[in-house]
């Protein structure tokens, strides 16, 4: 049996198949810390093929990360999937997330920002909206997006990036991230 179906088998905790350079396994990761969810996280090297192996394939046919394993052994493989079956199962731990725009692009969604944000997307309260923003901005840096046409956008990412959720579940801080990539994107 090797290491990831050994994990996958567990029902102890909820198991995270993850990978710091993954944008959609960081808003889960954010998800994860925010409700402050006890889990495993199995780190699948990417840049290796991990994803592609046949044992990871029979959890996740999709081949994509994130992947959830639920206690029960139930697996979930889309991001906002996931952060919403956090949001059911455990909605007593914190405190509530809030559903907002899901999929914006980044002209629109600044434009919505002007009426819609404060201190985060929606006004001052964290919405899944802010879980999906910061690791975008991250992937728009990673591409050489310029930002300054986005004075909101990189207003919100960084009042986030200030909160140990964000902070603590960045791609930089997993033990994954190889040390020559940190520092690469600011």
């Amino acid at each position: 049996m090797t290491d990831i179906e050994r994990k996958a088998s567990q029902e102890r905790r909820p198991v995270l198949y993850s990978s710091y350079d993954s944008d959609t396994s960081w808003r889960v990761r954010i998800a994860l810390y925010w409700k402050n969810v006890e889990h495993d996280t199995i780190y699948i090297d990417m840049a290796a093929g991990e994803h592609l192996s046949e044992a990871y394939s029979k959890l996740n046919p999709f081949q994509k990360l994130p992947c959830f394993i639920t206690k029960s052994g139930k697996v979930l493989t889309q991001s906002l999937a996931i952060i919403e079956y956090l949001e059911r199962a455990y909605p007593d731990l914190v405190h509530g997330l809030r559903y907002c725009v899901r999929h914006p692009t980044p002209p629109s969604f600044e434009q919505r920002l002007d009426t819609l944000s404060g201190l985060h997307c929606v006004a001052d309260q964290i919405s899944v909206a802010d879980f999906c923003l910061v690791p975008m901005v991250y992937a728009a840096k990673r591409h050489k997006v310029d930002m300054k046409p986005y004075p909101n956008i990189t207003r919100i990412r960084n009042t986030l990036m200030t909160l140990p959720e964000f902070r603590n579940t960045h791609p930089y801080n997993q033990p994954d991230c190889p040390p020559d990539a940190k520092g690469i994107v600011q």
